[in-house]
C-alpha cells in the first residue's frame, strides 16, 4: 500500500446536525474517488461508514467511522462523526484527530442546533473550518436562504465558493466562483461546463465579497484589492486557504449527496484549501509544540476504541511523530512496552494491512492493551500529548440482568463497552446496592444495552436508579434499654442508659459519661458497634441514620452473665426505641446544577426547576447568546432533567453536576 507524507495528507471529520447529510457526503465522496463501484443508502442500511448492526436497525450513525480515499494525489482520512446530541462522543474523536471539520448544513433544514455545537467545537479546538451545503437536489432546498443563517450565527467568515444557479426553481448549475464557470451535472454526476449566467447580479456581489475576504489575508493582497486588480485563480486559492488555516475565512461549497453533483468540486476544495497536518500543530500537556516529521521519533494517540467480540480491542491511532511500522514496540508515557497484533488502515468495516504508517497519517491496530486519549511513544521521548475531553454522563439508568445471571459477567461486559465508549460512565453504588449506567440521553443508553446484549451475550434492562435517602431526628431523647435472657448455663446481660440528640456532623458520634463504673470500659466499642450497625438501617424506609449523637450516661453489668453481645445487643435496642420517640425525618440528597441554556430559553428552564423544588442561585451571561444558570435542586426531581433540558433548548443546553449536600425531604 502507497504511504503519503503529512504534506499529502488531508484529515477531516464531517459533523453536524442530525440528518444533514453526512454519511451520504461521506458516500458521494467514496464513489466519486472510485472506492465503491454503487453508493448505499442510509435508509437501506448499506453504507460504508454505517455498518454497524444498531446503526443498521435504527438508521443513523452512532459512532465515529474512518473512511480514506485519494484525490488529486492527496490522501484524505474522513471521519464521519454521529450527528446525534446522545453519541456526541463521536464528534469529539473525530476532532481530536482532524486538522479540518467539514459542517455539513441541510439545503431544506438549513443551520440548526447541531450545526451550531459542530462549530463552537471547531473553534474551540482551533480547526479549519468548511460548510458544505447538501441535499441540494431535494425539493424546497433553499441554498442562499441558508447562507444567509449561516452569515448570521455562524459569523462574517463564511465565504462561498460553490454555489447554485436556481433561478426557476430547482439547481440548473453550480458555479464556482473561482474560476467564475458553471457546470451541469448529468444522473452519474459527470460535470460539463455550460454558460454562466449573464445577469445574475448576485453571482458578481459574492465573487466581491470572496474577493474582499482573500484580499484580508495578506498585505499584498490587499493592496491589489484597492488597486481593483483582478486576483488569479492561484491567488484566489493561496488566500483562501491561508484564511481557512488562520481562521478568517470559512469556505462554502453547495452539493447534492445523492446525484454527485458538486462533489467534484467540494473534494478540490479540501485539498487544494484545507490544512494539512503540519500546518495544524499538535502540543504535548507540557505546551511543547510538535511537527509532524517522519524521521522523528514515534509520537502517536489513540483516539478511539472499538471493542470487538471476535477480533478484540481495535486503537485507532493518529500518527504525530516518526512512523509506525508493524514491528514497531511503542511504549506508553510511563514506559511499559505495548505490544499490539496486527497494523491496518480502514475504510469503514474494511481492513487493509499496512507495513508503515508515516507522521499525519490515521491507521489503527488491533488487541493493543490501552485507552482512548493514551499517547504511544518511542522510549526516546516519552511526553505525552493532550487527551480527550469528552462530555460527562448526564442521564443515569439503573442496570440489572434481565433474566438473573452472573453478575462478574456484567461487570465485564460493561468495562468493555467504557473502553469503547468514553461518554459511558458506571457506578456501584454501595448505598443503593445499584449498579447505574450513565450516558448523555435515553437513546444513548438503549444502544448502550442493546450493545451489550448483541456484542457480548448479556441481556440487561433499564430502570430509574434509587435515590440514596438519609434518616435523622428531631428532638433529643433519652432512652433506658436493658436486654436479658437466661437459658441455662451462662446468661445474657446488658443494660444501658443512652441520650440521643441531633448534630450536624453525619456519622454518628460516640461519647460516654459514666461514673463510678455502672458499665465497664471494655464494654464500650460493643456499645458503640451496636449503635453504628443500627443506624445502618433507620425506622421510615430503611435508611442509613446521619446526624445523631449518642451519649452512654449510665447502666449495669453483671460480673457472669454481661458480654460484648449482650451490650451490642442492649445499645441497638435502644437506638430502635430512640427513632421510635425522636420525631424521625428523611433528607434527601440535593445536588448543584450548573446550566448552560439559551438566552431565549431561561424562563421555561427556571420554570422547570421551580416545579420540581429547586432554588435558583445565580446566573450570569457567558456570551454567544448562552446564559449560565446555577441551581441547587433534590436528585430525585432531576433524573430526568437531561432529557427535559435538550427538548426545551433543541439541544443546545447542557449541564454538570455534583452533590452539594442532605437537606430535609419537604416531598415524600
Amino acid at each position: 500500500m502507497k504511504t503519503f507524507s503529512a504534506d499529502s495528507i488531508r484529515n477531516v471529520v464531517l459533523a453536524g446536525h442530525g440528518g444533514s447529510g453526512k454519511t451520504a457526503l461521506a458516500e458521494a465522496m467514496l464513489f466519486k474517488c472510485g472506492l465503491t463501484d454503487r453508493m448505499g443508502n442510509t435508509a437501506e442500511g448499506n453504507t460504508v461508514c454505517d455498518f454497524d448492526a444498531e446503526e443498521i436497525k435504527r438508521k443513523l450513525s452512532i459512532n465515529a467511522s474512518v473512511v480514506n480515499m485519494v484525490w488529486n494525489n492527496t490522501k484524505i482520512n474522513v471521519i464521519d462523526a454521529p450527528g446525534q446530541f446522545d453519541f456526541v462522543g463521536g464528534m469529539y474523536e473525530g476532532v481530536r484527530a482532524a486538522e479540518s471539520v467539514i459542517i455539513t448544513v441541510n439545503g431544506k433544514d438549513g443551520v440548526c442546533p447541531g450545526t451550531v455545537k459542530a462549530h463552537q467545537l471547531a473553534m474551540k479546538k482551533n480547526k479549519a473550518c468548511m460548510l458544505a451545503v447538501t441535499c441540494m437536489e431535494v425539493e424546497n432546498s433553499d441554498f442562499y436562504r441558508v447562507f444567509t443563517q449561516m452569515k448570521s450565527v455562524l459569523g462574517p467568515s463564511v465565504c462561498p465558493i460553490v454555489v447554485p444557479y436556481d433561478k426557476n426553481g430547482p439547481v440548473e448549475a453550480y458555479i464556482n466562483l473561482l474560476t467564475m464557470k458553471a457546470y451541469k451535472y448529468d444522473n452519474k454526476g459527470v460535470p460539463t461546463e455550460v454558460e454562466m449566467p449573464a445577469s445574475e447580479n448576485r453571482i458578481a456581489g459574492l465573487r466581491a465579497a470572496m474577493a474582499e475576504a482573500v484580499a484580508e489575508t495578506n498585505e499584498e493582497f490587499m493592496d491589489k484589492f484597492f488597486n481593483e486588480e483582478e486576483f488569479t485563480h492561484d491567488e484566489l486559492v493561496k488566500g483562501i486557504h491561508d484564511g481557512v488555516a488562520n481562521g478568517t475565512i470559512t469556505p462554502v461549497v453547495c452539493c447534492a449527496n445523492d446525484t454527485l453533483s458538486g462533489v467534484d468540486m467540494l473534494l478540490e476544495a479540501v485539498t487544494r484549501m484545507l490544512p494539512s497536518p503540519n500546518e495544524r500543530k499538535l502540543e504535548t500537556v507540557d505546551g511543547e509544540p510538535l511537527d509532524y516529521d517522519e524521521n522523528k521519533p514515534f509520537k502517536g494517540i489513540i483516539f478511539k476504541t472499538v471493542a470487538d467480540p471476535f477480533v478484540g480491542k481495535i486503537s485507532f491511532v493518529k500518527v504525530v511523530q516518526g512512523k509506525l511500522t508493524a514491528k514497531t514496540v511503542p511504549v506508553s508515557t510511563s514506559g511499559a512496552e505495548l505490544r499490539f497484533g496486527k497494523l491496518v488502515t480502514v475504510c469503514g468495516k474494511k481492513q487493509e494491512e499496512a507495513s508503515e504508517i508515516l507522521a499525519g497519517d490515521i491507521c489503527a491496530v488491533t488487541k493493543l492493551e490501552a485507552n482512548t486519549g493514551d499517547t504511544l511513544c518511542d522510549p526516546a521521548d516519552t511526553k505525552a500529548l493532550e487527551s480527550i475531553e469528552f462530555p460527562k454522563a448526564c442521564y443515569f439508568r439503573a442496570v440489572t440482568l434481565a433474566g438473573g445471571g452472573d453478575e462478574g459477567k456484567l461487570s465485564t461486559a460493561i468495562k468493555r463497552l467504557l473502553e469503547e465508549d468514553k461518554t459511558l460512565e458506571y457506578v456501584h453504588n454501595h448505598e443503593t446496592h445499584e449498579r447505574t449506567i450513565g450516558g448523555l440521553g435515553e437513546q444513548h443508553l438503549d444502544v448502550a444495552a442493546a450493545k451489550l446484549k448483541s456484542k457480548f451475550g448479556v441481556d440487561v434492562k433499564l430502570d430509574a436508579p434509587k435515590v440514596a435517602y438519609r434518616e435523622t431526628i428531631r428532638k433529643k431523647v433519652t432512652i433506658e434499654s436493658k436486654y436479658k435472657k437466661q437459658s441455662g448455663g451462662h446468661g445474657q446481660y446488658g443494660h444501658v442508659k443512652i441520650e440521643f440528640e441531633p448534630t450536624d456532623t453525619d456519622d454518628l458520634i460516640f461519647e460516654e459519661k459514666i461514673f463510678g463504673g455502672s458499665v465497664p470500659k471494655n464494654f464500650f466499642p460493643a456499645i458503640e458497634k451496636g449503635l453504628q450497625e443500627a443506624a445502618e438501617k433507620g425506622s421510615l424506609g430503611g435508611y442509613p441514620v446521619v446526624r445523631i449523637k449518642a451519649t452512654l450516661l449510665d447502666g449495669s453489668y453483671h460480673p457472669v452473665d454481661s458480654s460484648e453481645m449482650a451490650f451490642k445487643t442492649a445499645a441497638s435496642m435502644a437506638f430502635k426505641d430512640c427513632m421510635a420517640q425522636s420525631l424521625p425525618y428523611l433528607l434527601e440528597p440535593i445536588n448543584n446544577f450548573t446550566i448552560f441554556m439559551p438566552d431565549d430559553k431561561q424562563g421555561d428552564i427556571m420554570s422547570v426547576i421551580s416545579k420540581r423544588r429547586g432554588s435558583i442561585l445565580g446566573m450570569n451571561s457567558v456570551g454567544g447568546g448562552m446564559t449560565e444558570l446555577n441551581v441547587e435542586a433534590p436528585e430525585a426531581e432531576m433524573q430526568d432533567f437531561a432529557l427535559v433540558l435538550r427538548q426545551i433548548t433543541q439541544g443546545m443546553g447542557e449541564f454538570t453536576t455534583e452533590f452539594a449536600r442532605y437537606s430535609e425531604c419537604t416531598k415524600a
